[in-house]
């Protein structure tokens, strides 16, 4: 055979070598080792209740919170100015049952103490978190799961109402409070346990 054709011919054939091999390695599945399974359980649920809240779009409202002292939130830990607030709810189905509000997370809750983070703006207030409560006072963690919140339930009754009475309150975080304005909110759910 003439040198040119052989040339030519061993080009071909490395050629062809070289997109089989590049075929093959896109083939080939990556390494891998099998290592468990996520299992993931819930409910959805066709109970509903009607929220009717303070405002004139019931579901969102405000909770003013009275002026207090920097010096009654002097040392961490230290609380002040609680208020309470309710959800009424009405027109639940079925009648009967529990309702809890779930605070969800977000980018005002404290993924540590579980209290709501003031808004970072000029003139807000430092060393100061909001913390919800349950009526009788027990601390809820927003943001923390569902089990670990501690949001009490409350029956809705034979006529389909129920009313959900909540807290907040001034706490003082890292040190010393310092005056400011004090502005947080919550995204809330109502689930039924």
């Amino acid at each position: 055979m003439n040198a040119r054709v052989i040339s030519s011919l061993c080009i071909s054939l490395l050629r062809a070598a070289a997109l089989l091999a590049g075929a093959g390695a896109l083939l080939t599945s990556p390494a891998h080792a099998y290592s468990g399974t996520i299992t993931f359980n819930g409910k959805v649920t066709a109970q509903t209740c009607s929220i009717n809240g303070n405002s004139a779009v019931p579901v969102d409202f405000t909770v003013a919170l009275p002026t207090v002292s920097a010096s009654t939130l002097k040392t961490p830990g230290s609380t002040a100015g609680r208020t309470m607030f309710t959800l009424q709810l009405s027109a639940c189905t079925p009648t009967s049952g529990n309702v809890q509000a779930y605070f969800e997370s977000g980018p005002t809750t404290d993924t540590t103490t579980g209290n709501l983070i003031l808004d970072n703006i000029s003139g807000s207030a430092d060393n100061v978190q909001i913390a919800l409560l349950n009526a009788d006072g027990t601390p809820i963690k927003a943001g923390f799961a569902p089990g670990s919140q501690g949001t009490n339930p409350v029956s809705i009754d034979a006529t389909g109402n129920a009313t959900l009475t909540y807290g907040a309150q001034y706490v003082a975080v890292k040190g010393a409070a310092q005056g400011g304005t004090a502005t947080t909110r919550v995204v809330y759910t109502l689930v039924y346990p």
